[in-house]
């Protein structure tokens, strides 16, 4: 992989006539909203970001805002987005940096990166936009972009490879205007060089791209070795109602899968939801309405997920200190829901 002269030149150029440019986040380029920004368009497109965003800054606009928050509060900003670990490692970093910065973000990328959730390419981001640090980034976009240019025949996420690619991204990355390279590797990975139907014909680099030259860049970057199939399980969730209309909701341990958030309570796939229910919360069920059946896939499983709403006679039940606690319906829904539960709520609720 030959780095190839007069790159960034071109990529800069491009970006100042066809760069994005008013996004919420290119408006007062602190390190802190651009922090949020790199977190949460992680995994996540711009267009489902966007009303994320203005509804985070608008309740948390300083990083102290954010430390001092409670985790419900924040989760309950992240209902929606996934990888709900980003939200909880985004306030564990805000509460260092009030801590023990100051409130002030670490000037190196070395410094960035002791703060939880946050990794090379983002702590690169967070300083080259913010502050203009010669930092090259390599996010999910730069490795598209670099993966075709050189028709890289390996896949990126082989250490040897990613590697290679570390040293053509910071021989690439200019010494001046770097905000502006970075944010234009990022939005020609976005908006040109995408994963299907490049636009070829567009792009500041086509003249020396070799996956142009193989009439086929979709082949690049090389695709990582197939996995076996994803492993499914089941569970069935309770929406447990009382004579009052409220729901009773389940607060989740911090770790694991929708860690920190509210949840229902869950019942094994094969268990009889009444019988569990009436020895569980020692009270009788009144009603059991089915409702809708769906699969809700993760990274590494599907989930087959069969929820029952039942009503219970006796509201007085005994629970577990804060594990459990009753919601009106528009409380249960402001609180901090991994979606499917929000979906089976308003299935209830309507």
């Amino acid at each position: 992989m030959t780095p190839v002269e007069n790159f960034a030149p071109r990529v800069l150029a491009w970006f100042d006539e066809h760069g994005r440019k008013s996004l919420p986040w290119q408006v007062d380029k602190t390190p802190y909203r651009v922090w949020i920004s790199e977190i949460m368009l992680q995994q996540t497109q711009v267009t489902t970001v966007i009303p994320y965003y203005h509804a985070f800054m608008a309740s948390f606009p300083t990083v102290e805002a954010l430390a001092n928050a409670d985790q419900d509060e924040v989760l309950a900003h992240w209902s929606g987005l996934g990888y709900y670990a980003r939200a909880r490692n985004m306030h564990k970093a805000a509460k260092r940096l009030v801590d023990e910065y100051d409130c002030v973000f670490p000037l190196s990328v070395e410094g960035v990166c002791e703060l939880p959730g946050i990794g090379r390419s983002t702590a690169a981001a967070i300083l080259s936009i913010s502050r203009g640090v010669q930092a090259a980034i390599l996010d999910g976009n730069v490795k598209r972009v670099l993966a075709r240019f050189h028709a890289v025949s390996t896949w990126p996420g082989e250490k040897k490879t990613e590697n290679a690619m570390w040293e053509l991204a910071e021989h690439y990355m200019p010494s001046e205007r770097c905000g502006d390279y970075t944010q234009a590797m990022m939005d020609l990975g976005a908006t040109l060089c995408t994963r299907s139907k490049p636009q070829c014909l567009l792009c500041p680099l086509q003249t020396d791209c070799q996956a142009r030259l193989t009439q086929d860049p979709t082949q690049f970057p090389i695709r990582k070795p197939k996995k076996a199939a994803k492993p499914e399980k089941s569970l069935q969730l309770l929406v447990l109602t009382n004579a009052s209309g409220q729901f009773l909701l389940e607060k989740r341990p911090q770790t694991g899968i929708w860690g920190g958030l509210w949840s229902l309570p869950e019942v094994a796939s094969d268990e009889s939801v009444v019988l569990h229910c009436e020895q569980r919360f020692a009270t009788q069920v009144t009603e059991v309405i089915p409702l809708s059946s769906f699969r809700h896939t993760f990274s590494h499983y599907h989930l087959d997920i069969s929820p029952s709403q039942l009503h219970l006679a006796d509201i007085s039940l005994i629970l577990e200190g804060d594990k459990y606690q009753w919601f009106d319906s528009q409380e249960a829904l402001a609180q901090g829901l991994p979606a499917p539960v929000r979906t089976i709520l308003m299935q209830a609720i309507a």
